[in-house]
């Protein structure tokens, strides 16, 4: 198992964007946009191959409190770990997989954080 990659929300995506490409020299994915919830993402690689989510949602704008840190995604390596470990965990959401090809689910840790398991 590894950190897959750590999931941020923030009010300016592009701004962002430029930020972590600028000063740690992370390339940026692909824009994902989801026109039904409004949320928007870019995955940005940096060299060690670590990846970030940065992420918003047009709702976020003046909602300070479901800024910053929004998940931990680990890596099982097999879509049979994930919907094991989502059964039994109990998951909030999925199995499934996302608009951007991702095949997820999201279990609460005791804290009630987000843990993303994909493949």
């Amino acid at each position: 198992m590894k950190i897959e990659h750590i999931g941020l929300m923030c009010r300016d995506l592009e701004r962002m964007r430029a930020f972590y490409e600028r000063w740690f020299g992370a390339t940026a994915g692909a824009k994902y946009e989801n026109q039904k919830t409004t949320f928007q993402s870019y995955f940005l690689t940096f060299e060690s191959g670590s990846r970030l989510e940065i992420g918003t949602r047009s709702d976020l704008a003046d909602v300070k409190s479901e800024l910053g840190y929004a998940h931990l995604a680990l890596s099982l390596g097999s879509k049979a770990e994930v919907d094991r470990l989502a059964a039994a965990l109990g998951a909030v959401s999925g199995p499934r997989t996302t608009g951007d090809g991702y095949y997820e689910a999201v279990v609460l840790d005791p804290e009630g954080n987000q843990i993303e398991l994909t493949l």
